[in-house]
């Protein structure tokens, strides 16, 4: 079978090492006791020969580019029905069965931080995500309070995931080699249902929190019509990196407490 050529718009670069492949599917737990694997973007299947290996796994192919469709079904027959045809990004993933799920892959750079916003929206039935993606992008998610990487991503990840740096990825190991380095991160489902707290607020908060990440909340925070009570709450004079996620669900019900007065 011929080689699939990377497509720039696609944000395709396609895994050559065989070492990274097999230490990114170890990683894969089948944490909460989930079989089905949904591999987003395999390409010609660097990834998905291990996953293969793994036993008591259903395994799902979502591939955008129709080239890496054709190959993929010429390369494994048998697993043409879970050979999908589709954008990611726009799955229903509530109608992937068997549920829970976990999602895997060499994730393409221009829809990473997206395909993790769409894990937490579909929490319930998401438990695990391991994925490649650009390194800033991965210290960012994974970035405890305090990093200057810690920002709106970490904290509403870090909410309902427990977020582990696993490994960096050189960019020879591509092709074509990316501009940029990479790195492997597992993102496991906790036990949180539902935050103490208005979550939309929560969101809110999180977000005007970190749009000015160099002041004070007192000051980031005056869009929302803080009280003059909360005003002087000494939780205010910290910046936004300096909170972790619990600080922030205490911080967005006393907003709320002060709306209600």
């Amino acid at each position: 079978m011929e080689r699939v050529k990377a497509k720039k718009h696609l944000g395709q670069h396609f895994l050559k090492d065989l070492r990274i492949a097999e230490s990114t599917a170890a990683a894969l737990t089948g944490h909460m006791n989930t079989t089905h694997v949904v591999e987003v973007g395999p390409g010609m299947g660097v990834l998905t020969d291990f996953l293969l290996l793994k036993q008591d796994i259903f395994l799902t192919l979502i591939e955008l580019d129709q080239e890496s469709i054709r190959y993929l079904v010429q390369k494994y027959p048998k697993l043409e029905p879970q050979i999908r045809h589709e954008d990611f990004l726009k799955a229903n993933l509530q109608e992937l069965q068997p549920h829970p799920l976990a999602i895997v892959g060499n994730f393409p750079y221009n829809i990473s931080s997206q395909l993790f916003f769409k894990a937490l929206e579909n929490r319930d039935c998401v438990t695990e995500v391991v994925g490649m993606l650009q390194k800033e992008v991965a210290q960012r998610l994974a970035a405890p309070k305090g990093s200057r990487t810690y920002g709106i991503l970490s904290v509403l990840l870090q909410a309902f995931y427990v977020v582990e740096y696993l490994f960096e990825v050189p960019p020879e190991v591509f092709v074509p080699p990316p501009k940029v380095q990479s790195a492997v991160i597992r993102a496991r489902r906790n036990g949180v249902q539902a935050l103490d707290c208005d979550e939309k607020l929560f969101v809110r908060v999180v977000k005007q929190a970190f749009s000015t990440r160099r002041k004070t909340l007192r000051n980031a925070l005056k869009p929302m019509g803080l009280s003059e009570e909360l005003k002087s709450d000494p939780q205010l004079d910290l910046r936004a990196e300096q909170l972790d996620v619990s600080e922030f669900i205490s911080l967005t019900n006393k907003i709320q407490a002060s709306w209600n007065q």
